[in-house]
């Protein structure tokens, strides 16, 4: 089997409730939670940054096929939300992706761009199986 880190990211909560300091390769950025369940919403939930990850994800695969092709994108408008299931016996939470591309684009290759936004690789991770392991130190 082959395998290899992809991604990193370290969360540090040192007691200002529920916000938490994060890092992620180069890069810092703060998540919380909303007041209506205790934190300040001083930031994004870590809920809101995994749409935010399958929402760009799939701009960012957009953007990379349409300049590959040589195509005229002038903008590729990606929105997430997601459903949580609240009975227990049914559990299966749904993304739903709204994909707004505009550009002079022809049919053929605007059907195109919606099948390689299901190509993306956040929406592959999410649709395979997966394992947490939780280490314990």
């Amino acid at each position: 089997m082959n395998e290899k880190i992809i991604a990193t990211a370290i969360a540090d909560n040192k007691g200002e409730i529920y916000e938490t300091d994060i890092v992620a390769g180069n890069h810092f950025f703060i998540a919380d939670e909303p007041e209506e369940v205790g934190g300040q919403d001083e930031a994004p939930s870590p809920i809101d940054y995994l749409c935010a990850s399958l929402a760009s994800c799939k701009a960012i695969t957009l953007r990379m096929y349409a300049r590959r092709k040589g195509w005229n994108v002038e903008s590729i408008r990606v929105e997430v939300k997601l459903r949580k299931t609240e009975d227990p016996s049914f559990v299966v939470n749904s993304f739903f992706c709204k994909l707004e591309i505009t550009g002079n684009l022809t049919d053929e290759q605007r059907s195109r761009m919606y099948k390689i936004a299901e190509a993306c690789p956040v929406e592959k991770l999410l649709t395979q199986p997966i394992e947490i392991i939780n280490e314990k130190h």
